[in-house]
C-alpha cells in the first residue's frame, strides 16, 4: 500500500501526527489515547499497515 493513501487512511479516522522522528512519523489517536510509528517508506506492507490500524484503534482499509 502507499505511503500516503495509509496517511489519508488515518486522518479520515481522527488521527494527527504527533512528531517526526529520525525514520519514522509518530501519529497519534487523541480520541483513543493511542499512538505508533509510520515508516517513511513509499511502500508499506499490508501487514504492517494492519498493525498500525490496530495500534491506533481505527478499522484497516480494505
Amino acid at each position: 500500500m502507499k505511503r500516503r493513501d495509509l496517511l489519508r487512511h488515518l486522518r479520515e479516522h481522527g488521527c494527527e501526527l504527533l512528531r517526526e522522528g529520525g525514520r519514522h512519523s509518530w501519529w497519534h489517536n487523541p480520541a483513543l489515547g493511542k499512538r505508533s510509528a509510520v515508516p517513511r517508506y513509499t511502500e508499506i506492507d499490508d501487514i504492517l499497515a494492519r498493525k498500525i490500524c490496530r495500534d491506533l484503534g481505527i478499522p484497516y482499509i480494505q
